[in-house]
């Protein structure tokens, strides 16, 4: 987004700032912070409304299941950033992008209150699309703010954006989650949408503080290469439904094929980006060493998001069947554990950030390989905790654990995501050949995409083998993988080359 991003608003002596940003951070920064909002509410949600029994068709009473769609769902809404970006780059410009994105959201979220099933899966598939437009582009307006200035000032407003998203993302379950588990689901989705319209509202009062930014398409798509992408469209969009009405007309229909066949494109999407990418004779000698070491770093981030992604699905019907949730004589709902993350993370990504810098100083920060060996450690840590308290609840009398249990996993998670979500997001843009930017930063999310994707397979294990060893599985896997990575950091170094 070159050309539509460049003409940034620059901060003048005795203009008005937002906590010392230009003042177009304020629109994006409480747009984010609603759409998140909205965004974290109903996923807080998602699991428990699947396993309710409101719904009348294929997913009531299967538990794994219901953790399936919710891991596959979180993979399509990353992967629709991808179409989404190309929209904003070559169509629209990322101003309108997101003012769409924005509103079918909101949409999303009101047929979600609808009471019917055709309506809830409207309402997802509306949630995603919207999604794809928005998430991408306002990420990329935020950089159109600090054009031409220091990487230092550039540094510190997405810290302060990243501060947006975990507000939202904090608040959320405690709002929604309550109203939906205790009054109503289909109201805690009706404050979703009230969120991302209040999203939409404000970003639309302060779109003058943003000046030209994302107005215009920064590379604008020619007449043939928009016919060509909407033959493509057509093709596969017709291909897919022909394959669903197939399904159908024959008696087969299952939602589980559904699942599958989304799950199987997550996995190769990305498997074809990467070899686009790396036979693309634009790809220099000097730079192919480069994107092997990304590969490793994207295979390390799946499996770690494989497992921390678990705590929307498979950790929240923990929570919710298997955890002691009374104080007082008040049982506090299960979902309010999904604030806990985005609340560790707030408190804990400043101190991160300085200790990185302190151990630089003293020439002893440990380099990206150790880093992402040291979040595979962690995370596989965390479900090691969950293991135990798998097996705590089965001899337990009264088959739930204390709240400590899931608060320690979720800790020990939050701390490996400090190790590894903003160093690879950093690591991304240094490793990525300057024409291939956009496409490695859209790999790194497709990691997140791709570990989702496999969970639509993968929670379903929980239920035949239990907790315990579903949890101590997954555990020796990730403490594997790490000390793999641990192995093969002075290769990967290598494959690095300058970059540190």
């Amino acid at each position: 987004m070159a050309s539509s991003l460049t003409k940034a608003s620059s901060t003048t002596p005795g203009e008005k700032t937002f906590f010392g940003h230009p003042r177009g951070m304020a629109t994006l920064f409480m747009t984010e912070m609603w759409e998140r909002f909205s965004w974290y509410g109903m996923r807080g949600i998602l699991v428990l409304y699947l396993v309710a029994g409101v719904l009348d068709g294929p997913l009531q009473g299967r538990e794994a299941l219901a953790a399936s769609i919710y891991g596959v769902y979180n993979a399509v809404v990353y992967m629709a950033a991808m179409p989404g970006g190309w929209i904003a780059d070559r169509l629209w410009g990322a101003r309108k992008a997101v003012l769409v994105g924005g509103i079918v959201i909101a949409l999303g979220h009101y047929t979600l209150a609808v009471p019917s099933d055709t309506a809830f899966f409207a309402g997802l598939a509306l949630i995603a699309a919207g999604t794809g437009l928005l998430k991408p582009n306002i990420s990329a307006m935020v950089g159109g703010l600090y054009e031409g200035q220091s990487s230092a000032r550039r540094d510190a407003g997405f810290t302060l954006f990243y501060m947006a998203i975990n507000i939202g993302a904090m608040a959320a379950p405690l709002v929604v989650g309550y109203l939906g588990e205790n009054v109503n689901w289909h109201l805690g989705f009706s404050v979703a949408g009230i969120g991302m319209t209040l999203a939409v509202v404000q970003y639309v009062l302060g779109s003058r503080h943003l000046g030209d930014i994302g107005k215009e398409p920064g590379t604008p798509a020619t007449p043939a290469e928009r016919r060509t992408a909407l033959r493509r469209v057509l093709l596969w969009g017709g291909l897919a439904v022909a394959a669903l009405a197939v399904d159908v007309m024959l008696g087969t229909y299952d939602i589980e094929h559904i699942v599958n066949a989304l799950a199987v494109l997550g996995i190769v999407v990305p498997v074809v980006y990467f070899a686009a990418i790396y036979r693309n004779p634009a790809l220099t000698a000097a730079d192919r060493p480069k994107i092997q070491a990304f590969a490793w770093f994207f295979a390390t981030a799946v499996l770690f998001w494989l497992i921390y992604d678990q705590s929307g699905s498979l950790l929240t019907l923990f929570a919710d069947n298997k955890t002691d949730r009374v104080i007082g004589g008040w049982e506090f709902p299960a979902s309010w554990y999904q604030s806990v993350n985005p609340a560790m993370v707030i408190v804990l990504a400043p101190l991160f950030a300085t200790l990185w810098v302190k151990l630089a100083q003293r020439n002893r920060e440990p380099g990206t390989p150790m880093k992402f060996a040291l979040a595979m450690l962690l995370i596989g840590g965390s479900f090691a905790i969950m293991g135990l308290a798998g097996a705590a609840a089965a001899n337990s009398e009264t088959g739930k654990v204390t709240v400590f249990w899931l608060l320690s996993v979720y800790f020990v998670q939050t701390v490996g995501e400090m190790c590894l979500s903003p160093v690879g997001l950093s690591l991304s843009t240094k490793l990525a050949p300057r024409q291939f930017v956009g496409q490695i930063m859209g790999l790194w999310f497709l990691a997140t995409a791709t570990g989702n994707a496999l969970n639509g397979w993968v929670t379903q294990l929980n239920e035949p083998l239990g907790d315990a060893a579903y949890y101590s599985m997954w555990a020796a896997v990730a403490v594997a993988a790490g000390l793999a990575f641990m192995m093969a950091g002075k290769r990967i170094r290598a494959l690095m080359g300058d970059v540190r």
